[in-house]
């Protein structure tokens, strides 16, 4: 426990964004080189061990590495090195539970092959797709994950039957016009009329209408022209975060936008443009594998409750969709301090509970 906390201390403190786990990766790596003599893959942005069986069956067990662009505001003596960087989600800790898990597999023989994924770029939703067909790949049976969560209590095992996470997207839409004098717009073509009403419409139309499971459409930037006061602005950006419990009414919500901006833009002589960013798929838990985690709650005597529809979404739903599996959650204190907050930091009493877990997991088939 000692060596897996101080191990913990170590990632909080070299904290990486997505895509930049480079010394996440090698101390990860050295962890188990050092302490264990099972097999390591590096696979170049995230890496995986393998414990061979005999069963012909798989299992896998997968941990996020990265981190946040959130500033370290809080007192601690493992606190980030790096400027404007921190883990304010607790991936730290769950890459350090996988350790754990490591630690005990080198102890003994089991039947079925154990994998352990270590990902990459969680937070953008890219780590889950770049890695999902190697899932496919070597034929894994069942995947699971567990993430630390406020809010319930400290090792409570916290589920979701179905969904337990909905489907995201960023959409960045851009307008396009044509900048002029102030004293002369209609000499230009200025966006934001078009970027105007199409904010209207998300609000009195498109969150109005009647949809299977829960739809937001989350305004979280908006930008057009400058401080120039003798400029009309030609240019505007749209920035949206689109989340839906059914992955196909987020799509249909984007494409509906879409054909309202270019209706919009086609009146107004604009151009308009669509990116998409932070892509996640909705997470659905596959009920067998979800009932084989209460179990071996109840097992290990561990409180179990299940919980609403966590509305932040999760890219082990790229897993999912490869193979059953299942993600649930461990609670680090009714009061601990919310996920993706500055006052946040991992609960290190929840992580013998979640090495039991996943061990458990492993063993009770």
């Amino acid at each position: 426990m000692d060596e897996i906390i101080e191990l913990r201390h170590l990632l909080h403190r070299n904290a990486e964004l997505s895509g930049q786990e480079t010394v996440t990766k090698q101390i990860l790596m050295d962890f188990i080189k050092s302490h264990t003599s099972l097999q390591i893959h590096d696979c170049g942005k995230w890496f995986y061990c393998v414990k061979e069986g005999t069963s012909g069956n798989s299992i896998a067990f997968r941990a996020e590495m990265d981190r946040l662009p959130i500033p370290e505001t809080i007192t601690l003596p493992y606190g980030s090195i790096n400027p404007g960087v921190s883990h304010k989600c607790g991936h730290d800790g769950h890459s350090a539970v996988l350790c754990g898990l490591r630690l005990l597999l080198d102890k003994k023989e089991y039947t079925d092959t154990v994998y352990l994924i270590f990902q990459h770029a969680e937070e953008t939703g890219q780590g889950a797709r770049e890695i999902c067909g190697f899932v496919r790949e070597k034929g894994i049976r069942e995947i699971y994950a567990f993430h630390n969560l406020n809010g319930y209590p400290e090792n409570a095992i916290v589920y979701r039957h179905g969904l337990s996470q909905p489907a995201s997207e960023g959409l960045t839409i851009t307008f396009t016009g044509k900048p002029s004098h102030a004293s002369n717009p209609e000499e230009g073509h200025n966006p934001t009329q078009a970027i105007a009403e199409t904010i209207t419409y998300i609000n009195n139309d498109l969150l109005k209408r009647e949809y299977e499971g829960m739809v937001l459409i989350t305004i979280v930037g908006i930008k057009a022209g400058n401080d120039d006061f003798g400029v009309s602005a030609g240019k505007g950006c749209l920035y949206l975060t689109l989340r839906a419990e059914n992955q196909s009414e987020m799509e249909l919500i984007d494409k509906l936008l879409r054909t309202k901006v270019k209706e919009l833009c086609l009146r107004d002589t604009l151009e308009c443009s669509f990116s998409r960013s932070d892509i996640f798929p909705e997470t659905r838990n596959n009920e067998k594998c979800l009932h084989r985690v209460i179990d071996c709650a109840q097992t290990l005597s561990l409180q179990t409750i299940e919980m609403n529809l966590w509305r932040a979404s999760e890219d082990f739903g790229s897993f999912l969709q490869e193979c059953p599996g299942a993600i649930f959650y461990i609670g680090c204190g009714e009061d601990h301090p919310a996920l993706h907050t500055p006052e946040y930091d991992f609960n290190d009493s929840i992580i013998p509970a979640a090495v039991k877990m996943f061990y458990q997991l492993m063993t009770d088939r």
